[in-house]
C-alpha cells in the first residue's frame, strides 16, 4: 500500500514537473515571438530611414549638380557649392554610417533568426517530450486505477473472509 502511495506522489510529482517545464517551454516561444516583432518593427524602421536618406542623398545630388552650374557664373556661388559639397559629403559619410548600421542590423537579425529557427526546434522537440510525458502519465494514471480496483477487490475480498 504504501509502495503504492509512493508511486502515486512520485507520478504526481512527475506531472507537475512536466506541467511545470511545459509552461517554461510556452513562455520561452512567447518571448521569442516578442522579440521577433520587435526586430521586424526595427527592420521596417530602419528601411523607412534608408528610404529617406536616399531622397535626401538625392536632393543632395540635384543640389550639388545645381551647384556645379552656378560656380561658373559668379564667385560668390563657388561658396555656396563648397558649402554644398560638404553637406553632401557628410550626407553620404552619414549614409555610409546607416548602410554598416543597416548591415550590422541584417546580420543580427540573421542571427535572431538562426536562434528563433534554434529555439523552435527546441520547443517542438520539448512539446514532443511533454505529449510523450503526458502520454505516460495517462498510462501511469490508467494503471494507478487498475491496481486500485485490484486492490480494493482484494480488500473486498479480505473483509469477507
Amino acid at each position: 500500500m504504501d509502495k503504492i502511495k509512493e508511486r502515486l506522489a512520485s507520478l504526481r510529482n512527475e506531472a507537475d514537473q512536466n506541467a511545470t517545464r511545459a509552461e517554461e517551454a510556452e513562455a520561452a516561444n512567447k518571448k521569442l515571438e516578442h522579440e521577433l516583432m520587435t526586430k521586424d518593427q526595427e527592420i521596417v524602421s530602419l528601411q523607412h530611414r534608408i528610404a529617406n536618406l536616399e531622397a535626401d542623398l538625392e536632393k543632395a545630388e540635384q543640389k550639388l549638380q545645381e551647384a556645379k552650374g552656378a560656380t561658373e557664373d559668379v564667385e560668390g556661388h563657388r561658396t555656396e557649392n563648397e558649402i554644398l559639397k560638404r553637406k553632401v559629403d557628410k550626407l553620404e559619410e552619414d549614409l555610409d554610417n546607416q548602410e554598416r548600421q543597416l548591415r550590422e542590423t541584417t546580420d543580427k537579425l540573421r542571427q535572431v533568426d538562426v536562434k528563433a529557427e534554434h529555439f523552435e526546434r527546441t520547443i517542438a522537440r520539448i512539446e514532443q517530450e511533454r505529449d510523450e510525458w503526458e502520454k505516460k502519465a495517462g498510462e501511469a494514471e490508467d494503471k494507478f486505477k487498475q491496481s486500485k480496483a485490484e486492490l480494493d477487490e482484494l480488500a473486498r475480498a479480505m473483509d469477507d473472509i
